[in-house]
């Protein structure tokens, strides 16, 4: 070997053993990622989750299915679509992504092994990464589809001292034996199955007719989670998992069933933060669960990225586990446009650290400890748009991704376009995320869109306020549609998947 290659294998050599020197304080991973050569990809449906990611982490790209931008994103790279069978699920959207030749020939531009982080993904995608030569960071597939159990959260909740409603884990033969399982805990009930999306899987039952009607939905699908029906308010809280411990977002309050989003009863759409959203008691009691909780699923083998629900008895404060989701959520967007965010650094970027393997010594505590300040808290609120009515069509016109404007008559207008959610000047403004376009199927429970606001989206009672039901109707006036074609079939189920 000669002199000079002797030179540059050294040279290489300690430029590698550069990138592993210990990050000991916030500005040290601000500054990793700032420099960061790994070609990162976050490949989903939409970008929506991880928006604005791109902007703390250089090369950190998104790969969509759906062009929420029309092109005008500098980072999000969506493919031309090709022939593929009919999509049941987001990880059907992601093979599809990862199997599609401009998608890989995308990633392979880069002269690193890429990496890649999902909303959701399966066994089989991780066998497509391991073809072509891509680390997924995120715990294992497997391991992430145990711990969405909702009744293995029940346990690990138990096993961390975090406790749930009161409840009873077992499988239902039919009404009478409901009845008797359900003697410790009552008969005014909330019955879930172990997975699915809310407002799908979660069942109101005080009587034999209320079960009747979803008894297919609970008899013969395993153990099912039979809790005491409580008065509560829904809250999401984001947190990560490290070496260094558990880290922790703000508590948000949830919006949740609302008719003029969802048609869905119990079924989430969107999130509010403000700082007396929660007194200090509950806002303390959810952070020292969420950290038991996560000190706990790394006990489990996982770490990285997860979501809590938990319900606020309004009867005495009491905090229970509602759920966990071992991923990125709907509420992310949320999390990581935080007060805190733009003071520190974004959550998930404490995930991407986790999975850099690289060196870092913080001191979690005190982060959690200046993150759940109130003066970390400002005031935010998204809310997603369903189509609500039961009607198909097809959309002929539908509102850009951009910054709207709410006038005095209550009607909204374009103003600009963006893509930072921060640009919204002030409560009369609002940053929209188109999912539907013209040309897509407009059915029950199908995702029209995301809108993000300064302020609040709730009032009194935790009630839709005006101003909400303005943007929402506003918003929805600009999608126009053609009713389909008398001898067209429609084969659209209910509901389609969930997509963020």
């Amino acid at each position: 070997m000669s002199k000079k290659n002797t030179k540059n294998k050294k040279a290489k050599g300690n430029s590698r053993k550069s990138t592993v020197t210990m990050l000991n304080n916030i500005s040290d991973i601000r500054r990793f990622f700032h420099r960061n050569d790994r070609p990162i990809f976050f490949i989903s449906a939409t970008n929506f989750n991880l928006l604005g990611i791109d902007e703390w982490c250089k090369n950190f790209k998104y790969i969509s299915y759906i062009d929420c931008f029309d092109g005008r994103h500098p980072n999000v790279f969506v493919p031309k679509e090709t022939v593929h069978p009919e999509f049941e699920s987001i990880e059907d959207i992601n093979a599809y992504l990862l199997e599609h030749k401009e998608v890989i020939d995308f990633i392979k531009s880069s002269r690193r092994r890429p990496k890649v982080v999902f909303l959701m993904f399966d066994k089989r995608i991780e066998k497509i990464c391991r073809e072509l030569n891509i680390d997924v960071w995120f715990p294992k597939a497997s391991l992430r589809e145990k711990i969405d159990h909702k009744i293995e959260t029940v346990r690990i909740g138990n096993a961390a001292g975090v406790p749930s409603v009161p409840n009873v884990l077992s499988k239902i033969k039919d009404w009478d034996h409901l009845v008797e399982l359900a003697k410790p805990v009552g008969d005014d009930l909330v019955l879930q199955s172990a997975f699915g999306d809310s407002g799908h899987t979660t069942f109101f039952i005080k009587n034999k007719n209320d079960f009747k009607k979803v008894e297919n939905q609970l008899v013969g699908q395993g153990e099912i989670k039979i809790m005491k029906r409580i008065d509560c308010r829904g809250s999401a809280i984001e947190a990560c998992a490290t070496k260094a411990g558990t880290l922790v977002g703000p508590l948000m309050t949830e919006l949740v069933g609302f008719k003029q989003l969802t048609p869905y009863r119990g079924g989430w759409c969107g999130n509010e933060i403000f700082p007396d959203a929660f007194n200090e008691e509950i806002r303390g009691k959810a952070k020292t669960y969420t950290q038991q909780f996560g000190d706990q699923l790394v006990k489990e083998g996982y770490r990285g990225y997860f979501e809590l629900d938990f319900l606020i008895d309004k009867d005495d404060g009491e905090v229970y586990l509602g759920e966990c989701n071992p991923r990125v959520t709907g509420a992310s967007s949320m999390t990581n446009h935080a007060a805190f965010a733009h003071a520190d650094a974004p959550l998930f970027l404490f995930h991407l650290l986790e999975f850099s393997n690289v060196p870092f010594d913080i001191d979690v505590d005190e982060l959690n400890q200046r993150w759940s300040n109130r003066d970390n808290i400002d005031d935010w609120c998204q809310m997603v748009i369903k189509h609500t009515a039961d009607s198909v069509d097809i959309l002929t016109e539908a509102p850009e991704s951009g910054i709207w404007s709410l006038l005095p008559d209550g009607s909204v207008e374009f103003n600009r376009f963006d893509y930072h959610r921060r640009a919204i000047a002030n409560e009369r403004e609002a940053f929209f995320l188109r999912i539907s376009k013209p040309g897509d199927y407009r059915y029950e429970g199908a995702d029209l869109g995301i809108l993000i606001t300064r302020g609040r989206a709730m009032g009194k009672g935790f009630q839709l306020n005006k101003r909400s039901k303005q943007w929402i109707e506003g918003i929805k006036a600009k999608f126009k549609a053609d009713p389909l074609p008398t001898a067209e079939p429609v084969a659209i189920s209910d509901p389609a998947f969930k997509i963020m």
